[in-house]
C-alpha cells in the first residue's frame, strides 16, 4: 500500500460514505470517560470544533454524550443537530435480533430527547457466533431510515475481520452495506489486507487507539522522530492516521489536550471528499509528514494489538 505524505485536509473536512452521507474526519471518543465528566468533556470538545462524537451502549455514558450535544446545541444556535454526527454501538451481550430491539428502545431512551435521532449505530464487535451477528444486523437495517422507536441514518461494524464481512454479505438478508468498520488501526497494526479489502467495498475504517494509549509515546523510533522534527509523538500519530485516510477517534479527559488533538489538523474552510485519498481542491488546509517520519512508521507486518488484552478480536470466530 503507497503511503501519503501530504494531502489537503482541514479540522472541518468530511468523508463521503457509501450511502452519501458525510461523516466528519476528526471524532471525539468518551471511552472509559467517567459518566459525571462526560457531558461537560463532549460539551469542551464541540466548543473546540469537534462534529463527531463517538460512544458506545458499553461505555455507560451513552446519556451524558448526548446531552453535553444538546446543551452544545442550546448554547450555540448558529450549530444545528444535522451538523453534529454521533455514533453508537450494541453490545456483544445485546446482540441477537430481538436482543438489538431491545437494545435500540434503551439507546432511544437514553438519547432521543436530547438528539433526536442517531447518525450511526455499530456492532461492537464479532467476538459473539454468526447467529448472533446476522441477527443483529438484521435488527438494525429494520431501523434505518424513520422508525417510531429510534431513526438510525447509518449502519456498521466494528472489529470485524474480513471474514465476518464475507459472513455477512454472503447472507440471505443482507441490505444495507455497512458504512464503516471501526478498529484499532496506529504504526504497529496497519491492517495492510483489511484495509485493501474495505477500501475496495467503500467501507470507510474508523480508527480507534490511534494514540497507542500512550504506550508507544516512549518508543525509541518515535521519540527520535519527534526530537528531530519538533512535533508531539501524539501529534505524530494523529497525522499519520489522517494520511492514512482514516476516520479518526482522539479519545482524552484533559481539555488542553482535546485542543491539541484537533490542532493536529490544519485549518480551514473544510470539505467534502468523495473517497478519503481522491479528489484535491486548493482552497483546503494541507495536512503532512516529512517523508523520514512516515517511511519510519511504514511497519506493514507488524501486527501489535494494545487492546482487548492483546487478542485481535477481527480474528474470532
Amino acid at each position: 500500500m503507497s503511503q501519503t505524505v501530504s494531502m489537503q485536509l482541514t479540522k472541518n473536512s468530511k468523508y463521503k460514505l457509501n450511502n452519501g452521507q458525510y461523516i466528519p474526519v476528526a471524532g471525539f471518543g468518551v471511552y472509559l470517560m467517567p459518566a459525571e465528566k462526560t457531558a461537560e468533556l463532549v460539551y469542551q470538545a464541540l466548543v473546540e470544533g469537534y462534529r463527531h462524537i463517538d460512544s458506545a451502549v458499553g461505555y455507560y455514558n451513552e446519556r451524558e454524550a448526548a446531552q453535553g450535544v444538546a446543551k452544545f446545541l442550546k448554547d450555540h444556535p448558529n450549530v444545528h443537530r444535522r451538523d453534529i454526527w454521533f455514533t453508537t454501538k450494541i453490545r456483544n451481550q445485546d446482540q441477537g435480533y430481538e436482543e438489538t430491539k431491545e437494545s435500540v428502545k434503551q439507546i432511544a431512551a437514553d438519547v432521543k430527547e436530547y438528539i433526536d435521532y442517531v447518525d450511526l449505530v455499530l456492532i461492537h464487535s464479532a467476538k459473539t457466533n454468526k447467529e448472533k451477528r446476522l441477527g443483529t444486523y438484521k435488527a438494525l437495517q429494520e431501523f434505518v431510515g424513520v422508525n417510531p422507536v429510534l431513526q438510525i441514518k447509518s449502519i456498521g461494524v466494528s472489529n470485524y475481520g474480513i471474514h465476518h464481512l464475507e459472513e455477512l454479505f454472503n447472507w440471505d438478508g443482507y441490505l444495507i452495506k455497512p458504512v464503516v468498520n471501526q478498529v484499532e488501526l496506529h504504526p504497529w497494526l496497519p491492517r495492510i489486507e483489511l484495509r485493501e479489502y474495505c477500501a475496495k467495498l467503500h467501507i470507510l475504517l474508523e480508527a480507534y487507539t490511534p494514540l497507542t494509549r500512550g504506550e508507544k509515546f516512549t518508543d525509541p523510533e518515535l521519540v527520535q522522530l519527534s526530537q528531530k522534527y519538533k512535533i508531539s509523538p501524539a501529534d505524530i500519530l494523529l497525522k499519520w492516521s489522517y494520511l492514512q485516510g482514516f476516520i479518526v477517534l482522539a479519545k482524552t479527559e484533559n481539555p488542553q489536550r482535546i485542543r491539541e488533538n484537533l490542532d493536529a489538523l490544519p485549518d480551514g474552510p473544510g470539505d467534502a471528499f468523495e473517497n478519503p485519498l481522491g479528489r484535491r481542491n486548493s482552497t483546503l488546509g494541507r495536512l503532512d509528514l516529512e517523508v523520514e517520519i512516515i517511511e519510519t512508521l511504514n511497519k506493514p507486518n507488524s501486527k501489535e494489538v494494545l487492546t482487548w488484552g492483546g487478542v485481535d478480536p477481527t480474528l474470532c470466530e
